[in-house]
């Protein structure tokens, strides 16, 4: 790399720089392990608010030891832990006082586990599903297994057609037939996002099960070399439309956007949420005060300082299976550097499989390439 490239690279905060390419490595390792914990743990009886704080606790821990010598610099959690059960799509992220908080697990419940780490603003995410009480003499069968087999080989795909020169939409387009192959369908109109320096949210996105009127007016891209996607794939054994929950909102973050609150009780938790968080997704349990952060909320996110992650729901009875991970996109390869469990078909067994020769020879095809000769 040229001086000049190597200085445009920092100012930029891309993975050119190979200092970002490993604070990225290194908050994945953290979200690797926290979610392997998380995972291990998701057991008959245990209580859905013991989970969560398992995952930020090991989260924190974990980053204890990361830049240890690096005084100053930022480190927390890029997303907190969320444990979403059965037909409660997403974003299940519970303080002590919240309706399901105590809610244990039960042998057969599917569930699904997100979280993130961040260091220096880097952030990466990992999320996964597990069914309770599965094993290889208690596999998963039936519709949840092709929910789950179906997630898992969308990801796949999607992984490999991230390579530079691509375009957004071929993702789409795979995904949508990896997911008629095994009876299933992508939750509508489900977004993954290019990442950037403290945003989850950058401006490239791939849109999944798009309705006609979104694909007509959803922008196309081309994925680039040096960039960074958060991919997430969420299938349902239902029609794919969700509503939002009944469940109390417990997940926010800030917009960057700026107005005067008028209220006192919202610019004190606007203050102390612009204190203990960057831009990334907060959950309310992580504040001493809930309650009153909850009362400021309401004209932090009328204004459009915060915004809401809304708690979704499938229809009772509808099995929905995710796969969220981080890649980092190289002139050389696509590198996956968040993980949850491996998948195993021995646990998950489905009768289904995908017929379409071009999707098996890409599942089959390396995540590393020949970088484009230099003109």
């Amino acid at each position: 790399m040229s001086s000049a490239a190597a200085t445009a690279a920092k100012t930029d905060n891309t993975i050119a720089d190979s200092n970002v390419f490993t604070k990225y490595k290194a908050a994945a390792e953290v979200a690797n392990n926290a979610i392997s914990k998380v995972i291990s743990a998701c057991k008959e009886g245990s209580k859905i608010i013991d989970l969560c704080k398992l995952g930020d606790a090991s989260i924190e821990v974990g980053l204890g030891s990361q830049y240890s010598k690096k005084k100053g610099m930022a480190k927390g959690i890029s997303y907190p832990t969320s444990i979403s059960v059965n037909n409660v799509v997403c974003h299940f992220s519970p303080g002590p006082n919240d309706v399901n908080a105590e809610q244990v697990l039960k042998n057969g419940d599917v569930v699904r586990v997100q979280l993130g780490a961040h260091i220096d603003g880097f952030a990466s995410v990992a999320g996964d599903t597990v069914v309770v009480g599965s094993s290889e003499e208690n596999p998963v069968t039936g519709k949840a297994a092709d929910a789950i087999a179906a997630a898992h080989y969308a990801a796949e795909a999607a992984l490999r057609l991230l390579k530079p020169g691509n375009r957004n939409m071929t993702v789409t387009d795979t995904v949508q037939k990896i997911t008629d192959a095994f009876g299933c369908r992508h939750i509508e109109n489900i977004l993954s996002h290019e990442q950037k320096h403290n945003d989850l949210n950058g401006e490239k996105q791939i849109i999944f099960n798009p309705a006609p009127a979104q694909r007509q007016a959803f922008s196309q891209c081309e994925f680039g070399p040096f960039e960074v996607y958060l991919i997430d794939i969420f299938i349902t054994t239902g029609e794919g439309r969700t509503k939002k929950s009944e469940l109390r909102t417990t997940v926010y973050s800030k917009t960057g956007g700026s107005y005067k609150l008028k209220m006192k009780t919202a610019r004190a938790a606007f203050k102390e949420i612009s204190n203990s968080s960057t831009n990334f997704p907060f959950a309310l349990r992580s504040f001493e005060d809930e309650r009153a952060i909850r009362l400021g909320l309401i004209e932090c996110v009328k204004s459009g300082l915060v915004q809401p992650y809304d708690i979704q729901e499938e229809k009772a009875g509808e099995t929905v299976a995710q796969v969220t991970f981080t890649a980092l996109v190289t002139p050389n390869g696509v590198h996956r550097i968040t993980h949850g469990a491996a998948f195993d078909e021995k646990v998950v067994k489905t009768d289904k499989k995908i017929e379409d020769a071009s999707i098996n020879e890409l599942l089959a095809s390396s995540t590393k390439f020949k970088a484009p000769a230099k003109k």
